[in-house]
C-alpha cells in the first residue's frame, strides 16, 4: 500500500486519447503531446493543433486529444518548483502555448524530443536551486511518507517528533520547501489515492480514500476537485489514463 514519493509536489499522469470537460484547479498544469497535436480551450479561447501548454492555477480549460499520448503534470503552486515555474509567465499572462515540438524543447532546454513525464520532471528540477534540508525537515518528510494514511496527524505530531513548537516547525518547513506542511501531507495523500485508483481498478473509492488518509470519500472528492477539477471517478472509469508518477 505504501509507496515512496520522490517528487511530492508534482502529480503527473501519462494519458492517451484523452478528452476532459472544462474544469479548473489549484495547481499549475503542464500538458504536452508526445506525438500528435491536440485541441484545447483555455479561458474560452480555442487553441487548435497545439503541442502543449502551461497554465496558472484557477484557469478554466479543457483538452481534446483524440490521438496520441499526453504528459500531464500538476504542480503545487507554493512549492519551490511551482514558484520557479511562475517566473516564466509574462505580466498578465495566464498561459504559455506551444505550437511546435521545437518550442517545447527550447522552453525546457531539452536535447531530446521525448516529452515523457520523467524527462519534463527532470528539466523542472534542474532549474530549482539545490536545497540541503535541515535534518528535522527530512525527519518530518520521512514520517509523512511512511504514515500518510494515519488520520490523526496534527502539528503536535511533528512537534513531538522533532522537538520544536508547532509554529517554529511550520516556519522551518515552509522556508525550506516553499510549501506548508499541511499541503505536503495533502499532496502525498492525493498522490497515493490517484496511484491506487489507477493501479487497482477493482478497489472501491471509499476504501482508497480511507487507506490514503482521508476520512471518507466526500473528503477525497472535495480535495480532488480543488486540486485537479475532477473527482476520482473520472480517473477510475477512464481507461485511457494509463500511468501515474
Amino acid at each position: 500500500m505504501k509507496e515512496q514519493i520522490s517528487n511530492p509536489f508534482i502529480l503527473a499522469l501519462t494519458a492517451h486519447n484523452l478528452t476532459v470537460e472544462i474544469h479548473k484547479h489549484s495547481a499549475y498544469q503542464i500538458v504536452l503531446s508526445n506525438d500528435a497535436p491536440f485541441n484545447s480551450t483555455i479561458k474560452g479561447e480555442l487553441c487548435e493543433n497545439i503541442y502543449g501548454f502551461i497554465i496558472k492555477p484557477q484557469v478554466p480549460h479543457l483538452c481534446v486529444a483524440e490521438k496520441g499520448t499526453l504528459s500531464v503534470l500538476n504542480i503545487e503552486p507554493y512549492s519551490k518548483i511551482g514558484i520557479e515555474l511562475s517566473s516564466g509567465f509574462g505580466p498578465d499572462k495566464d498561459r504559455i502555448i506551444f505550437h511546435t515540438r521545437n518550442e517545447i524543447s527550447e522552453y525546457f532546454q531539452l536535447e531530446t524530443g521525448n516529452f515523457k513525464v520523467s524527462t519534463i520532471t527532470s528539466a523542472l528540477l534542474s532549474n530549482v536551486p539545490a536545497t540541503h534540508y535541515d535534518e528535522r525537515v527530512t525527519k518530518m518528510v520521512e514520517y509523512i511518507r511512511s504514515n500518510f494514511f494515519e488520520r490523526d496527524i496534527s502539528p503536535q505530531t511533528f512537534s513531538d517528533l522533532v522537538f520544536l513548537s508547532p509554529s517554529r516547525l511550520a516556519s522551518l518547513f515552509k522556508e525550506q520547501t516553499g510549501s506548508s506542511l499541511s499541503k505536503y501531507l495533502l499532496w502525498t495523500r492525493l498522490r497515493q489515492a490517484i496511484y491506487s485508483t489507477l493501479s487497482d481498478k477493482d478497489k472501491g473509492l471509499t476504501e482508497i480514500a480511507y487507506f490514503s488518509g482521508f476520512y471518507d470519500l466526500p473528503q477525497l472528492n472535495k480535495y480532488m476537485y480543488e486540486m485537479f477539477g475532477m473527482p476520482p471517478t473520472a480517473l477510475k472509469y477512464n481507461s485511457d489514463l494509463i500511468q501515474v508518477h
